[in-house]
């Protein structure tokens, strides 16, 4: 009597082997180095301009002003301009988003979710995958931008270093503003799978939406202190700053670390129990 061969179950994927896949996918694409020097040289570009402008025009500045600069460390604006972190945000998000949307949009997701049923892994191991990358490119920029920025006003004796007070913090929540603009694209993306609202949404939530709102009355203000853009410009100051409704540090950081960990669960689990 012939005896029917058992089906042999197939080994769950391990997360090692998810994270090469969505390493393989991430660097595949032909625009993902393109976007990430791009992006790079744009924020970079902003910052080195502010400097520039400051040593160029120096002399026009009067001993006064040019005292008041150096004693006051205004040189920590041009480390990292307000320009350059909307200009950070809006193409981390971007990337972040299209890392998602690319795959729904293409078709390839069924083919991943085919291979791998476990949804939730292999969106966790996208999120870590993009979270790792976009960190690089974070610090990466920030450094670059602080070290350039700092030796373009040295020539004017004016540069800071690391050491100055603010100085590191500005860098870390300027590098950690990338991961949080991606994660928050990716969760656009996951939630609403066409690539034109996506990109829209994400630039509504990242960049319009603090725009409406200010410190000039307490319920605006408590909404303004929740978001990333607000979180960033707070950890990027410096001095005495004087405001209506003052929050501290610890807020923004906070600020920070919820918003990421909401946009990492979102991305994870909103393709669970959805079709593709």
């Amino acid at each position: 009597m012939t005896t029917l061969a058992q089906p042999v179950a197939e080994p769950r994927a391990r997360l090692r082997d998810l994270l090469a896949a969505e390493w393989i996918k991430l660097w595949s694409l032909r625009s993902t180095p393109w976007s990430f020097v791009i992006s790079a040289l744009a924020v970079i570009a902003f910052n080195a301009g502010a400097a520039y402008d400051h040593y160029r025009y120096w002399p026009q500045f009067g001993a006064v002003h040019q005292a008041e600069f150096i004693r006051n460390g205004l040189a920590l604006w041009d480390a990292f301009t307000g320009n350059a972190g909307m200009v950070l945000m809006l193409c981390a998000g971007a990337i972040g988003a299209l890392t998602v949307v690319s795959e729904y949009s293409t078709g390839m997701i069924r083919t991943t979710f085919a291979a791998v049923p476990a949804r939730r892994s292999v969106m966790a191991a996208k999120v870590v995958v993009v979270t790792a990358v976009t960190t690089v490119f974070g610090a990466v920029v920030a450094a670059v931008s602080f070290g350039l920025t700092q030796a373009i006003l040295s020539g004017r004796d004016a540069g800071l270093s690391i050491s100055h007070p603010g100085a590191l913090r500005l860098v870390v929540a300027s590098a950690l503003l990338a991961p949080l603009s991606a994660l928050v694209g990716m969760a656009v993306g996951a939630v609403i799978r066409h690539s034109a609202t996506t990109m829209v949404a994400h630039v509504v939530i990242l960049l319009l939406l603090p725009m409406a709102f200010s410190d000039d009355r307490h319920w605006s203000a408590v909404i303004a202190h929740t978001l990333p853009y607000q979180a960033w410009t707070r950890l990027t100051q410096f001095g005495d700053h004087q405001a209506a409704y003052p929050w501290t540090i610890t807020g923004a950081w906070i600020v920070y670390a919820v918003w990421a960990l909401a946009a990492a669960v979102l991305a994870v689990t909103s393709v669970h129990r959805r079709d593709q």
